[in-house]
């Protein structure tokens, strides 16, 4: 008797206007949800902001919505207590009212859990796609998607790598995102943002999946492209042989620091592990060194962060890296983008791409106006014979600094280290710099044979490029 003591009123009570809102919201919501379901059912939006209002703003109205009825119910019971009327229609099936309030109660209740999971479903599902990564906070995120759009993971979403399989890193991220959501709203966040990502997934659980390190790998041609300055460029090669390595007792690169039995730990002194004073390596042998940085004074780690070696730190841009001015004017010159025949074509680029630019509308509007007016100014026949050239090499020029450069993000060139190799940044050095054991006599070395092979080094027409019928006019590598 209590329960429909209790129930009776519901209609009655119901007659407000938070709870008729709340109705209005609902219906409105899950009318638009219809209109759109076509839409919703073929996949995500290209466009980011129609994904928000699909996914995120229509969720939210409709379980407003549905939050406003019981919460207008609760307002206007409190409100009218001790004036409700005496006698209300009874609840039983001998009540005609009652038994349409049921019905209409189960098919609303069938329809809201419907249209509820399915947009909530949408909704998570979008919130895990590139076009949210990479476009939603769209100032924030537009050096990384950028970026990420020239790897070669860019058909690889982002959450595979930042979040993985699994329930536990998926509500790790949704919390992690909460602020982030605040960060951005707000305006909190750093420029740049900083990296390492702190608390990022182990690569043993993202990366190899696909990428296994033990697996063995044999020995690759890598081919570094240089030009000159001159006022003729001189196009030079350098054709390193990488040893890969891995398994099969093939040590390499990956077999010298992440083969079997292999185990590194270091201790690095600051947020971009950039310094690492504290070295730990056991071999295959079982064997434990320690290597202490020259200076660094303490037996252990100390209070440093200590770190488990793994793909990341080398590998620790592998889908958002930004190239140094001088690398991507090498390798937009040998894909022949900018025109190699223009005179001093690098030496006025580089100096073009490191001028300063407060905004990218600025950087938009002055680099190709700078190097025309070079040519039209300095090299009037040029610019007359060669327009077309001059003007397509200077889209090209804009094109490198779009892709490594955000002044409103303060991403400016260098901003983001690359550890892979040792030639733009310290990369192997920040260990490889033939610091001595703790005991033994033992040192980190550098020697360039463990990793790679020397074949050619600047040379016009390197040999072994033309042994291996790779000499034709085309960008190889870098």
């Amino acid at each position: 008797m209590k329960l429909k003591e209790w129930l009776a009123p519901i209609v009655y009570l119901a007659s407000n206007w938070i709870s008729l809102i709340g109705v209005v919201l609902v219906t409105t919501s899950g009318i638009l949800w219809l209109f759109l379901l076509p839409s919703t059912l073929r996949g995500h939006s290209p466009d980011p902001y129609i994904g928000i209002l699909q996914f995120m703003v229509l969720p939210g109205v409709f379980f407003f919505g549905l939050g406003l009825i019981p919460a207008g119910v609760w307002w206007f019971k409190k409100r009218n207590k001790g004036r409700l009327p005496d006698v209300f229609p009874p609840l039983d099936f001998t009540n005609p009212r009652f038994r349409r309030l049921l019905a209409f109660l189960a098919a609303t209740t069938l329809a809201n859990v419907i249209i509820g999971g399915q947009l909530t479903y949408k909704a998570v599902s979008y919130m895990e796609s590139v076009n949210f990564c990479g476009q939603t906070c769209h100032v924030v995120m537009k050096p990384e998607f950028t970026a990420y759009q020239n790897s070669p993971h860019s058909r690889v979403e982002c959450v595979s790598c930042h979040i993985g399989p699994g329930a536990n890193w998926f509500v790790k991220s949704k919390i992690s995102g909460s602020w982030q959501v605040i960060s951005v709203t707000l305006k909190l966040y750093p420029r740049p943002i900083p990296t390492p990502i702190e608390n990022l997934r182990p690569a043993r659980e993202t990366c190899e999946v696909c990428h296994w390190p033990q697996k063995f790998g044999g020995d690759r041609i890598r081919v570094f492209n240089n030009f000159s300055d001159d006022e003729k460029s001189k196009w030079t090669k350098s054709v390193l042989l990488m040893h890969i390595g891995g398994g099969n007792g093939y040590e390499g690169i990956h077999g010298a620091h992440m083969g079997p039995g292999v185990k590194v730990r270091y201790a690095h002194s600051d947020k971009q592990r950039q310094k690492i004073p504290w070295v730990e390596y056991t071999g295959k042998d079982g064997q434990t060194f320690t290597f202490k940085a020259d200076g660094y004074k303490t037996d252990g780690p100390g209070g440093l962060d200590v770190r488990t070696m793994d793909c990341m730190d080398c590998h620790n841009r592998p889908s958002h890296t930004y190239e140094l001015a001088e690398r991507g004017v090498n390798r937009a010159l040998a894909s022949g983008d900018i025109d190699r025949d223009l005179p001093f074509v690098r030496k006025i680029t580089l100096e073009i791409l490191k001028a300063k630019y407060d905004t990218t509308e600025a950087s938009e509007r002055d680099i190709p106006a700078r190097f025309k007016s070079y040519y039209e100014k300095n090299y009037p026949q040029v610019w007359s014979d060669r327009k077309a050239a001059v003007e397509s090499s200077a889209k090209a020029v804009l094109g490198v600094f779009s892709r490594s450069v955000f002044p409103e993000m303060n991403v400016q060139w260098g901003a983001y280290p690359v550890n892979l190799g040792h030639t733009d940044f310290d990369g192997c050095f920040r260990c490889h710099d033939e610091r001595p054991s703790t005991k033994g006599n033992r040192t980190i070395p550098q020697d360039c044979d463990t990793c790679h092979k020397t074949l050619a080094q600047d040379e016009e027409s390197p040999k072994v490029l033309a042994d291996l019928g790779l000499d034709k006019p085309r960008a190889v590598g870098h």
